[in-house]
């Protein structure tokens, strides 16, 4: 999705940082990118490390002087085997310091400066559906946690003076790679060897693959974040069916009963 985001707002005439931990990928959308005419440039990012962060920032700043548009996009869904287990700590651990202190790192380094500059600007976090449907799982409390932090930055009075907005992007199935996401889980967060998916496990993993592979394609994604992004608008649904069914669970919690049962997950 970030690359579809890029390539958006190329296309709307702006100016382009890239960040990725993986050097290859952004290289090669950084070149296309360039190749079509838009100014450019990538810096390789672990947005677990703030210093990264900041760095990025700093290289932005240092190319095109301000930074107006701020996408904490980076997200891993941290599946993998474990037996039946419940979540390990290291996959605690891993997928909160991408999906929550990356946005975290992301606020820290860079709010000060799109405030201090006075032109306005727009923060747009990538949560998922997934902050909305509970699940026991690392990657569930860290998108509830990114949906909680950006909805109090929606209020936070010295960005409305500062004439910066606030978007949280809550997509529910994309075609983006994701669910490999394990590509670049470090080694002191990989399952333990030998260990195997059970049978639901693999499951599951057949079910959102095929949901992945048929959901929505990520430049159609990208128009969504450009238009609320001009538009000033605080939630980018990709789903509505999923936010329709969003109603038993907040007619329960209003209610005071005990939460309804599934109907899907995410």
């Amino acid at each position: 999705m970030g690359r579809a985001f890029a390539e958006r707002f190329g296309r709307a005439g702006m100016n382009v940082v890239l960040a990725d931990v993986e050097v290859p990928k952004l290289d090669e959308a950084v070149a296309a990118l360039t190749a079509a005419g838009v100014p450019a440039i990538g810096v390789p990012t672990d947005v677990t490390d703030g210093e990264a962060i900041d760095r990025l920032r700093d290289a932005a700043i240092e190319r095109f002087d301000k930074v107006h548009v701020l996408c904490n996009n980076a997200g891993v869904a941290g599946t993998g085997p474990s037996g039946g287990e419940f979540v390990t700590e290291p996959e605690w651990r891993w997928v909160l310091e991408v999906n929550l202190w990356g946005v975290i790192h992301g606020h820290r380094s860079f709010l000060p400066h799109m405030v201090g500059h006075g032109e306005g600007g727009h923060v747009v976090n990538t949560a998922s559906m997934a902050g909305h449907f509970p699940g026991h799982s690392a990657y569930t409390a860290s998108k509830f946690a990114v949906v909680g932090i950006t909805e109090g930055l929606y209020y936070d009075h010295r960005l409305r003076a500062a004439g910066v907005g606030v978007s949280c992007l809550c997509p529910g199935w994309v075609n983006t790679a994701i669910v490999d996401s394990a590509r670049n889980r470090p080694e002191w967060a990989a399952p333990k060897l030998g260990v195997e998916a059970n049978e639901l496990e693999a499951m599951m993993e057949a079910f959102v693959r095929d949901q992945i592979r048929s959901g929505m394609e990520p430049p159609a994604v990208a128009d969504l974040v450009h238009d609320a992004i001009v538009s000033n608008t605080f939630w980018i649904f990709t789903d509505q069916n999923m936010v329709a069914g969003l109603e038993p669970r907040h007619r329960a919690i209003t209610e005071g009963t005990n939460p309804p049962e599934r109907e899907f997950g995410i």
